[in-house]
Formats: C-alpha cells, structure tokens, sequence
C-alpha cells in the first residue's frame, strides 16, 4: 500500500534509537525527510547513517534535550527551515525510571513529567503552526500500555502517560480538522532497550540464556511473542499518512492483544 508520504517532511523526536527510530525508519521508506534527535551524539549519527541509507527522502539529526524548551523551539525551527515546513510529528520520549510509589522522590515525579508531558506540549506548540499549514498536518504519540493497565514497578509510567493522552484527546479536538492527533500504545517490543534488560537478567541468573527471557517477556502475549519495533513503526507511519485521514483522537494498542481492558 502507498502511503502517500513521498516528500513529506516529518520531525520525529528521541528517535535515535528504539521506538522512536522505528517509526522515522517507517516514514523513511515511504519516502518522506525525516528529521530525528536525541541526546547523544554516537547513536543519533548512527541513526542518521541508517536512514540516509533507508529511503531516498532528507534526513536531519540534531542533538536535542527535550526537556529543555528552548532546545526544543530551536529544533523544530531547524527542521521547518531545513525541509521548507513541517507535515508531520511523532513524539516518542525516553522511560522514566521504574520502581514503585514508595521508592520516587519529587526529583523523579518532576523529571518524569518534563520527560513525557512537557515535551509532548512544548514539540506540538511549536510546530503546531507548521502542520496547520500543511495539508496533510498529524501528531501521533507513542506511548505506551501502561496508561490503559498499570504495570507493576512502573508508576511514574502509569501515571504521568496517562496524560500525554488527556493531551492527544484534546489537541485532535481543538486542532481539527487541519490536524489529526493520536496515540499508540506499545506493549513490549525487542528493542535494544528490552535486550538489555533481557541480558541483565541472564547475568543475574533469572535467565538460563537470553531466548529463554524473550520467551518469558512473551508469556501472556496472545501472539506468543515481544512486538519487532517495525511492527510498530509501520502502524506509525499509518496513523501519518492520508490513508488514515478519518482516523483523529485515538489511543491504539500495539501489543500483540496482551491489553485486556
């Protein structure tokens, strides 16, 4: 299926890895300029490299703290001058630390919700202006499962998530009908994120091995598996493009049916 995404311009954010680089690889392949960011600047000159090499679109990296709001402003302006607008964003954010209630101190609850929220309202405020003039403007926020089902250990996750997707409600209400706005909510997908925990576990002896901890991430999953983050990247790309163009104020779970709510 075309997508029609060819020459479109996308800024993705903490995208030079895992969730959020499957989803710029996604958008890569169907044609588009792909701006990405991160932290650091080893992986985002990787993920540079890899797109570059992905589709036939532009790719911009530029090293971005997101929870620096100045930061912020100046990257979303680099990409709107680089690729003459800005059709589409994708937010992605890094997991805040885990643990239980007890265990967090204010320090994490500020941290976290700069991490999650105030990048989600500081990324869409500043390119809202951009996607309002395109004719093809969308948001789509990855998230996570967690703000439909608490997970154990994850209450920074639980809580804080829950609302980037009061945000998506409302911005795919007030940014309508120029702007579509939704989430996806991934369960676990073997990033490298996930393969290091996996591989912390086999070095602490849960794990004889590292596929006996896929098979164990897997457990419950109807599917029987961890997700591949193209699987969910290509669900991103969906949500993007005109073919989903009836598709606004939506939280879709990417999790291999685990979600029993």
């Amino acid at each position: 299926m075309d997508l029609r995404l060819d020459g479109n311009a996308a800024l993705t954010t903490a995208s030079s890895s895992g969730l959020g680089l499957a989803s710029a690889r996604a958008l890569a392949r169907e044609g588009a300029h792909v701006a990405v960011c991160g932290r650091s600047e080893e992986p985002l000159e990787a993920a540079r490299e890899e797109l570059a090499a992905t589709g036939d679109g532009e790719v911009l990296a530029v090293r971005t703290d997101l929870t620096d709001r100045a930061q912020v402003e100046a990257y979303v302006e680099q990409v709107a001058e680089e690729f003459g607008g800005i059709d589409h964003v994708v937010m992605s954010a890094g997991g805040p630390p885990s643990g239980a209630f007890l265990e967090m101190d204010d320090e994490d609850w500020y941290g976290a919700y700069d991490t999650l929220v105030m990048s989600a309202v500081w990324t869409t405020r500043f390119a809202y202006p951009h996607l309002r003039d395109s004719e093809a403007g969308s948001v789509t926020a990855v998230t996570s499962r967690s703000v439909r089902e608490v997970i154990d250990d994850l209450v920074l996750s639980n809580a804080v998530r829950r609302a980037v997707i009061g945000l998506v409600k409302t911005q795919a209400r007030e940014f309508a009908p120029a702007v579509r706005v939704n989430a996806v909510l991934p369960g676990a997908h073997e990033t490298a994120r996930m393969e290091q925990l996996i591989q912390d576990a086999v070095e602490r002896g849960d794990y004889g091995d590292y596929q006996e901890g896929l098979d164990d991430w897997g457990e419950g999953v109807p599917l029987g598996r961890m997700g591949d983050p193209d699987e969910l990247g290509d669900v991103v790309a969906f949500l993007t493009s005109p073919r989903a163009s009836y598709v606004t104020g939506t939280a879709l779970p990417i999790d291999g049916g685990s979600m029993r709510s």
